[in-house]
């Protein structure tokens, strides 16, 4: 049972691009690995750009610097 947990930032990102992730995801273990589609289990967590950083600063301040 393969068990997929991706985690993106919380801006911007449609229901339908998140559906297509999870539809091409599990595509691509079939493919690659052959496993079942009916046991891929895909996670995708969405995490606000103030609780994610890098750089030594947020996300949320590094785009801002960016901008």
């Amino acid at each position: 049972m393969p068990f997929v947990s991706l985690r993106i930032t919380r801006d911007g990102v449609t229901s339908e691009q998140k559906a297509q992730v999870i539809a091409e995801f599990t595509e691509t273990l079939e493919r690659v690995l052959h496993k079942r589609p009916d046991l891929t289990h895909i996670v995708i967590e969405e995490v606000d750009t103030d609780n994610w950083g890098y750089a030594g600063i947020t996300t949320t301040e590094y785009r801002k610097s960016q901008a």
